[in-house]
């Protein structure tokens, strides 16, 4: 079908930010797909365009595989909208158990949930603390980087530019092959936010040893309770690393949250395996749907 150029169908532009906020305001989103930054970063990766279906404003995207699909319409009327896409055979990713409840019961839709998509969601309070048994290994990990390394830890800020570009740069040498090309449009977008984080109103922390940036993560405030993390990297080489720098993350940045949200794992075992070793209170479920064609 191709990703529909409807008369008023663009790209994202980063002077969209004011109007994507405003909405996103109001509808306190809980899938990590729905920041500005986000969908600014990875437009790109997943061919965003935007466009106005009655009064809702659409994104329409495709995925690492090549399957194409329509996040959920944002204010207005999001009925008409649905009602619309769907008649012409469009495919919603990305519906929350909340949306799925507010607009899409009744047998005239079919849905799958989509695992490899599910937000992991923590107590911002426990990663910040890695008290208690639960982050024991967690708290070891930290420990041991502490016991063997001189380190500094600074709010991330455009005078580390270009020493956090150089690390995330090392960082896909290592890690991006030709079988991953979804790591290659990550750094891509993980590069770009570096560079306009202060625009797109990303915050972070880096962490120096020996005087160097050797890791970096950063994130934004996603709703009223909730922070998220976009990118995190690390000298692969610096065993504990991670640990320290998502420590120090959760301790330093957006702490009148309770919780952050780690976004999606993407089907890879081991990325999954991480993510659940810190013990998520809650995986934020997500569906695709589209119009049954059963009579």
């Amino acid at each position: 079908m191709g990703i529909p150029d409807y008369p008023s169908s663009r790209p994202i532009e980063l002077y969209d930010k004011p109007r994507f906020d405003s909405l996103f305001l109001q509808l306190q989103p809980r899938i990590s797909e729905l920041t500005f930054a986000n969908l600014y970063l990875f437009r790109h990766a997943h061919l965003y365009r935007l466009t106005q279906i009655g009064t809702s404003l659409v994104v329409f995207g495709c995925g690492y595989s090549g399957e194409e699909y329509f996040l959920p319409p944002l204010g207005g009327d999001v009925s008409n909208a649905l009602n619309f896409l769907f008649s012409k055979g469009h495919v919603l990713y990305g519906a929350d158990d909340e949306f799925r409840a507010a607009y899409l019961q009744g047998p005239e839709f079919d849905s799958i949930e989509d695992r490899d998509a599910f937000d992991y969601v923590y107590l911002r309070n426990d990663l910040a603390t890695l008290s208690g048994n639960r982050y024991h290994k967690k708290k070891n990990r930290v420990n041991y980087f502490a016991s063997r390394h001189s380190f500094a830890v600074d709010r991330y800020s455009a005078g580390y530019r270009e020493e956090t570009l150089a690390l995330l740069e090392e960082w896909r040498r290592i890690r991006v092959g030709p079988e991953n090309r979804s790591l290659e449009l990550e750094v891509t977008a993980a590069a770009e936010g570096l560079e306009k984080a202060e625009q797109l109103g990303l915050e972070g922390v880096v962490v120096l040893v020996e005087g160097r940036v050797k890791a970096y993560v950063l994130g934004e405030r996603m709703n009223a309770r909730t922070s998220v993390c976009h990118f995190e990297k690390a000298d692969p080489f610096l065993d504990g690393l991670y640990q320290v720098v998502d420590q120090e993350f959760n301790r330093r940045c957006f702490v009148d949250c309770e919780f952050v949200n780690r976004e999606q794992d993407l089907g890879e075992p081991s990325l999954r395996k991480s993510k659940l070793s810190y013990q998520p209170i809650e995986l934020v479920k997500k569906y695709r749907f589209w119009k049954s064609t059963q009579k």
